[in-house]
């Protein structure tokens, strides 16, 4: 993972703490108990269990590696203007091609959720409209080419 921090809400960092907690103290549980039955049963070279539960292992142990760095290196998002785009602000824009209107949440990659509406800072989007003001017209550069989009509103 790279040194360059991690922008997260509020939000986003309790819920990291809060899968890191569970990790630890109920899936990593979980798993080494997996791993004690599985060696009960016998040859490990033909245990399919014990390939589960160490596969298992692996997946749990990484994903808490991935949320430790990932809490240390977080900054937390919590000066936010409605002045400006910025990481943290809730935005309306505005498709100028076709009048289209889409409310957007600008945040850290690592709590982007598209299906949500929440962008991560380093999307094309954000990339195009970040330090803009009401009222701001911007050129977004997406692999689909080129588009304008208008700020409507922050907040």
């Amino acid at each position: 993972m790279s040194s360059k921090e991690v922008y997260v809400t509020a939000s986003g960092l309790e819920d990291m703490k809060q899968e890191l907690d569970n990790l630890i103290n109920v899936r990593r549980p979980e798993v080494i108990n997996a791993l004690k039955e599985a060696r009960a049963l016998g040859d490990l070279s033909e245990n399919a269990e014990y390939d589960a539960a160490r596969n298992d292992q692996a997946i749990v142990e990484n994903r808490i590696k991935e949320l430790e760095v990932l809490i240390e290196k977080a900054k937390l998002i919590d000066d936010v203007s409605t002045d400006k785009v910025t990481i943290g602000t809730n935005v309306k824009i505005e498709y100028v091609e076709d009048g289209e209107i889409e409310t957007y949440s600008i945040v850290g990659s690592t709590e982007a959720d598209p299906f949500a509406n929440k962008i991560s800072n380093e999307s094309p989007i954000a990339q195009a409209i970040l330090g803009l003001e009401v009222g701001s017209v911007a050129s977004v550069e997406s692999p689909n080419g080129k588009y304008d989009v208008k700020i409507v509103e922050i907040f």
